[in-house]
């Protein structure tokens, strides 16, 4: 019985190791700005073409004091496009 134990403890134990070095720092998720809180894998969605994208990898606009993102130059065009028509 003890035996038993001492297997159970030591697969535990080995599976944590193995664990702790598959995920380093216990998360898999990294840090943009060096730590002060925005992450790299946020997800927005562009207001043209409708789909999500990560924010790190978006064109950025400011319109209007508006934070908007798009996935290309071309969504981002033509929004600004459909703006002017306003």
């Amino acid at each position: 019985m003890i035996k038993i134990l001492i297997y159970i403890l030591l697969i535990y134990i080995v599976y944590k190791v193995f664990r702790s070095l598959v995920t380093p720092s216990g998360s898999s998720a990294t840090k943009s700005d060096g730590g002060t809180g925005s992450f790299d894998d946020i997800m927005v969605k562009d207001p043209v073409c409708e789909i999500y994208f990560p924010k790190k990898d978006g064109i950025y606009l400011n319109n209007n004091g508006n934070e908007i993102y798009f996935c290309s130059k071309e969504c981002r065009d033509k929004f600004l496009e459909l703006q002017s028509k306003k």
